[in-house]
């Protein structure tokens, strides 16, 4: 098969800390990714080599990972006592491992589609897989049909129940805008083809 064709990149530059902050959502794009995601994830999915998980937070996803015997490089934006921050990955260059594996900020300028383009560039250095968590209805947008159909995930899995909540906080003044459905995308290196879809429950792995 050969090299998937990445989505353009040029908006990446333009991106600022002060893009990670908006008044109706929580600081930084804060939503700690509940364990049962990711333990559902390799339940379906597994990794060769390191992984780097680029928005790591307080260590949500990276905790399962590092517990599933994974090597785990975790950076942020924001120091939050885990991992390395300070670290902007929309303006990393050099790949830190040789797979992505992250819940990207969403926010309202396209956060999260910048985080799959600079990781798809990332993984045609290494050779290594991308697993995003992102928002069920980013499948189904006019905007985003296209890079789909041009750099189409591996793989879907839709799960059926999770709640990211805002600062790890149910109680927190954001948490109405909670309430999503999510997916994981995953890409795989030299992959282009349509993607197989499965339903992960989240139960079984609280």
């Amino acid at each position: 098969m050969s090299t998937p064709i990445l989505l353009k990149n040029s908006e990446n530059t333009k991106v600022s800390d002060r893009d990670f902050r908006f008044p109706k959502r929580a600081a930084f794009e804060f939503y700690p990714t509940p364990p049962e995601a990711t333990r559902a994830l390799l339940s379906v999915e597994s990794f060769q080599g390191d992984i780097w998980e680029p928005a790591c937070g307080d260590g949500a996803i990276s905790k399962v990972l590092e517990a599933a015997g994974y090597q785990v490089m975790s950076t942020d934006l924001i120091d939050r006592g885990y991992g390395a921050g300070g670290h902007n990955f929309l303006k990393s260059e050099t790949p830190l491992a040789k797979n992505i594996i992250t819940n990207p900020p969403y926010g309202t300028h396209g956060l999260g589609d910048a985080f799959v383009r600079r990781a798809l560039i990332h993984a045609r250095k290494t050779g290594g897989s991308v697993a995003m968590l992102l928002n069920l209805r980013s499948l189904c947008h006019p905007d985003r049909t296209p890079r789909f159909q041009r750099c189409p995930p591996t793989a879907i899995y839709a799960l059926d129940d999770l709640t990211c909540w805002p600062e790890g906080k149910p109680v927190s003044r954001y948490a109405r805008i909670a309430k999503q459905q999510y997916y994981w995308a995953v890409w795989h290196p030299g992959k282009v083809e349509r993607p197989t879809f499965w339903w992960l429950a989240t139960k079984p792995f609280r």
